[in-house]
C-alpha cells in the first residue's frame, strides 16, 4: 500500500454491494476469498499480540485471544492515555503473567500510538479505541502487514467507512486477516436460530422488530489533582460525542441492527427515516448524543426493519430481534420459533462468542487461511449511520445520497485542545 491511503471513490449502492460477497452464513459471512495463509511469526511459534485501545473492552479482547490460543501472548500496548495503559498492564499481569511480554519500550502513548505499535513485530493488532480512530488505524494496521481484530462499529461517518472498506480490500489482496467484533455472529446458539430461518422455519421474512432498550453507562471525572482540556474530557467520555462514537444508535444499537442486516443478506436498505432526541440525558455532561432513536428502515423489496434503541435508567429494557414472517416469528437472542409446527428453541447455549471471534481469527493465522468480515462489518456501520442522520435530520434518507456525504466528524487538528462539538442535532433544522 502507498504511503498515502488510497481515497475510494463514491459508490453507489449496487457498486458497494459488488464490493462484498454473497450472504451464505454467520462465522464465514461476508468473507473476501483469498489464498490460504502460511503462519508467520517467530520461529517459536509465538503469536504476538499488540493492542491499541486500553479501555474494558480492549483489556477484555487481549484476555480472549490468550484464551483463545494457547501460544498467543500480548507484546505490545497502545492508548491516547498512559493511565489506561497502567490499568490494563496491572490487569494483565495479575490475570495472564505468563503471556504477558510488553517490554517498556514497546508501550505508546498519545493520538497518533497507532502508528508506532505496527512497527513492531507483533502478528495482529486489537483495534479497541474510540471508533473515531478506526479508519486511520485500520490502513496503518493493514499498511504495516498485521492481521486486525476490529472493535465495532469501524466509523463515525461516511467518509471513514469507504476509507475501512479500502483498507479491508487491501487486507484481502495481502492475505491479511480482518476479523470484526460484531460478536453475534459468532455465537453458536444465535447461528442455529438465524440458519432456520433463513432456511424457512417461519417463511418470507416480511419484517423485522429489533430493539436495544438499556440503561446509561459510564461518565467520567477528573480527579482533584487533574486538569482536563476541553478535548481530554471528551476522549475520556467518548461515548458521548458523536465525533468520537457516532451516537449510541451506532455505538450499541449496532449490535441489533448488524442482526437486521444478516437476516436480510447483508444488503444495504433502500431508504430510511427516524426520530429521536434527548429526554433524560440533557445535562451538558452527556455531549451532543440523543438518548433514544427509533429508525424505519425499508429494502427495495418492499421488506422493512422497525429499530428501536434508548439508553435511560427505570424503564423497560429489551435487547432482542423478531424476525416475523409469512408462516410464524422467530425470537433471535430469545432463541424461540414459533410457527404451524409449534414452537421450538436451541437446546444451544452461547458458547462464548467473544472468545470464538478470537478461535477463528488465530486459526486462521495458523494455517486455515485468511478471513475477511470487512464487507459486513463496514455494511452494519453505514446502516447505523444511515438510521443516526435520518433521526438527525428528520428527513427520509435514500441510501444512494446518504453515501454521498462528504461530512468528516472531529477536529481538524489534535493540536485544538479547546475543541467544541457540534451542537445537539435539532431535527428539521
Amino acid at each position: 500500500m502507498a504511503d498515502k491511503p488510497k481515497q475510494p471513490t463514491k459508490p453507489s449502492r449496487r457498486k458497494f454491494l459488488a464490493t462484498g460477497t454473497t450472504a451464505a452464513g454467520a462465522v464465514t459471512l461476508g468473507t473476501f476469498a483469498s489464498p490460504a495463509l502460511g503462519f508467520h511469526a517467530s520461529v517459536d511459534d509465538t503469536l504476538k499480540v499488540g493492542l491499541i485501545g486500553c479501555g474494558g473492552r480492549g483489556t477484555g479482547a487481549v484476555q480472549d485471544i490468550l484464551e483463545a490460543d494457547s501460544r498467543a501472548k500480548v507484546t505490545a500496548l497502545a492508548d491516547a492515555f498512559i493511565d489506561r495503559v497502567n490499568i490494563t498492564k496491572d490487569i494483565l499481569q495479575t490475570d495472564v503473567a505468563d503471556k504477558y511480554a510488553v517490554a517498556e519500550e514497546n508501550i505508546f502513548t498519545g493520538i497518533s500510538c497507532h502508528e508506532e505499535i505496527v512497527k513492531t513485530d507483533i502478528d495482529v493488532v486489537l483495534l479497541a479505541t474510540p471508533p473515531h480512530f478506526r479508519p486511520a488505524q485500520m490502513e496503518a494496521a493493514v499498511r504495516a502487514g498485521k492481521h486486525v481484530f476490529c472493535e465495532k462499529p469501524v466509523a463515525v461517518d461516511v467518509p471513514g467507512a469507504k476509507r475501512v472498506l479500502a483498507a479491508c480490500e487491501e487486507a484481502e489482496s495481502k492475505g491479511l486477516s480482518v476479523v470484526s467484533g460484531l460478536c453475534w455472529r459468532y455465537d453458536t446458539a444465535v447461528n442455529e436460530v438465524i440458519d432456520r430461518v433463513l432456511g424457512g422455519d417461519i417463511g418470507e421474512i416480511v419484517s423485522i422488530e429489533s430493539n436495544y432498550l438499556t440503561g446509561t453507562l459510564w461518565h467520567r471525572i477528573p480527579k482533584p489533582d487533574q486538569v482536563w482540556s476541553p478535548l481530554e474530557q471528551q476522549l475520556r467520555n467518548w461515548l458521548y460525542y458523536n465525533w468520537l462514537s457516532g451516537d449510541h444508535i451506532t455505538e450499541q444499537h449496532i449490535h441489533s441492527i448488524d442482526k437486521v442486516a444478516w437476516l436480510y443478506g447483508d444488503t444495504p436498505p433502500e431508504s430510511c427515516y427516524g426520530v429521536g432526541g434527548r429526554l433524560a440525558r440533557t445535562e451538558k455532561k452527556w455531549g451532543n448524543v440523543y438518548d433514544h432513536f427509533t429508525t424505519v428502515y425499508q429494502w427495495a423489496d418492499g421488506r422493512k426493519a422497525f429499530c428501536h434503541c434508548r439508553q435511560m435508567d427505570h424503564c423497560f429494557n429489551q435487547t432482542d430481534d423478531f424476525a416475523y414472517g409469512t408462516e410464524g416469528v422467530a425470537g433471535i437472542l430469545s432463541r424461540k420459533i414459533e410457527n404451524g409446527a409449534g414452537t421450538w428453541s436451541t437446546k444451544r447455549t452461547s458458547n462464548r462468542m467473544y472468545v470464538n471471534e478470537h478461535i477463528k481469527l488465530t486459526q486462521s493465522i495458523r494455517g486455515d487461511g485468511p478471513i475477511n468480515n470487512g464487507h459486513y462489518m463496514v455494511n452494519s456501520t453505514l446502516m447505523a449511520l444511515f438510521g443516526r442522520d435520518a433521526a438527525y435530520s428528520g428527513k427520509k434518507l435514500e441510501w444512494d445520497q446518504f453515501m454521498q456525504s462528504e461530512v468528516v466528524l472531529g477536529p481538524e487538528s489534535w493540536a485544538d485542545q479547546d475543541y467544541v462539538p457540534d451542537p445537539v442535532a435539532i431535527p428539521g433544522r
